[in-house]
């Protein structure tokens, strides 16, 4: 187990995050995180329901596509389906889990075997390049960098995860409305299942707005929840 960091790193933390996902042009550049995140949670889901994995790939512009074989109705498609937008916040929550008990090591590591699974399904180069850049950028931490080092990049990651997994489906919902999306995770769903689209949007939202919650508290330093207690 490391250390938790001060106070003051942690709420630094929480608000580098927020920056990066409000602010367009970091957004635009740290998209493809929740990226491989979101593709990584359909590839994860098709392989726990016994659909084919036939590959995973990721594109400059921040977009990326996970292609399975197997039933094209039924539970197996649905969940699959649903799983790519709720990954990025559930996986941001899991990393507050870990980071607010101290297992940061196991958390980095984690992360690498994560990528590493992922990186034999990818099927561009731009994937490969991808996976390898971010999955060493972790190594690199997880190896040389001392332990309050460790656990401001662990707070980084759980707290990007978290914001930015919003993000994604408020521009989804935006997108429908204009009918700019009609093959999106939602609309897929929609053909899958009795439910509309917007119905499945509501739930990618609901998940994930779930999943900043529990995972700011989990973050939020002791010290602060005691005096908002005390308040």
């Amino acid at each position: 187990m490391q250390p938790v960091p001060p106070t003051w790193i942690a709420a630094l933390a929480a608000l580098v995050a927020f920056g990066v996902v409000v602010y367009p042009t970091s957004w635009h550049i740290s998209r493809g995180l929740i990226t491989i995140a979101h593709e990584g949670g359909h590839a994860l889901v098709a392989v726990l329901t016994r659909r084919k994995l036939q590959g995973i790939r990721l594109h400059s512009d921040t977009s990326g596509v996970t292609l399975t074989r197997g039933r094209p109705t039924g539970p197996g498609m649905i969940f699959t389906a649903a799983a790519g937008y709720v990954a990025p916040s559930l996986l941001g929550l899991a990393a507050a889990w870990l980071t607010a008990l101290g297992y940061i090591t196991i958390l980095l590591w984690t992360i690498m075997l994560l990528l590493a699974s992922m990186l034999l399904m990818i099927r561009n180069v731009f994937g490969v390049v991808s996976l390898l850049t971010i999955g060493g950028a972790v190594f690199a931490l997880s190896w040389f960098a001392p332990a309050h080092v460790q656990a401001v990049g662990a707070q980084l990651v759980a707290w990007f995860l978290l914001i930015g997994g919003v993000r994604p489906i408020l521009e989804l919902r935006s997108k429908r409305r204009r009918g700019r999306a009609p093959d999106s995770d939602a609309d897929q769903l929609a053909r899958l299942t009795p439910f509309p689209g917007g119905f499945f949007v509501f739930l990618f939202l609901l998940v994930s707005g779930a999943a900043l919650v529990i995972g700011s508290y989990l973050l939020t330093p002791l010290e602060i929840l005691d005096l908002l207690n005390a308040t």
